[in-house]
């Protein structure tokens, strides 16, 4: 099988559809997918840019574009009800889903993806995180120093591989 590495944050519109897509998009092929939760924001820093949602005329063309691409591909989206958002408190539980070390299966981050990019509601609710923290029940706690110091290293990691933006495949 052929190791795949999906650099992802679910901040990301397009990672969201590239995620959506990539099963289709491998079909046939013998492959096994790595789904690597990743900090945008961090990237965005190291590298001195502004993110696509920062920039106003920027934010209101992305939106239409994913809007269009996900009506061509038949893909459910309804945008949050804020955007941008803090993506911290979802990559923090997937990567609680999995052991120390590990890293979240597809169902889970399905799961985390389609709460910020179906319903078109607030992604971090408080209410509605807690609801998905029940339906993914965690391994271990997502607000741990140890999850938090795995996100940070991923996002180095993937920084020095050349990563600079998500998705990254």
């Amino acid at each position: 099988m052929t190791p795949i590495d999906f650099f992802f944050d679910p901040i990301s519109p397009y990672a969201y559809l590239a995620f959506e897509r990539l099963p289709q998009a491998l079909e046939g092929c013998s492959y096994v997918v790595s789904y690597r939760p990743v900090l945008f924001a961090a990237m965005l820093q190291q590298y001195g840019h502004k993110g696509p949602a920062e920039i106003a005329p920027k934010r209101d063309w992305t939106m239409r574009q994913v809007a269009w691409i996900a009506h061509r591909h038949g893909i459910d989206l309804q945008l949050p009800a804020q955007h941008p958002f803090n993506p911290l408190a979802l990559s923090r539980l997937l990567l609680a889903c999995a052991p120390a070390g590990g890293l979240p299966n597809r169902r889970q981050v399905e799961r985390v993806f389609r709460h910020v990019w179906t319903g078109g509601e607030d992604a971090n609710d408080p209410a509605r995180l807690q609801a998905l923290r029940e339906a993914l029940q965690p391994q271990r706690d997502p607000a741990s120093e140890a999850v938090k110091g795995e996100l940070r290293q991923a996002t180095e990691e993937a920084l020095a591989a050349g990563v600079f933006g998500v998705p990254t495949v």
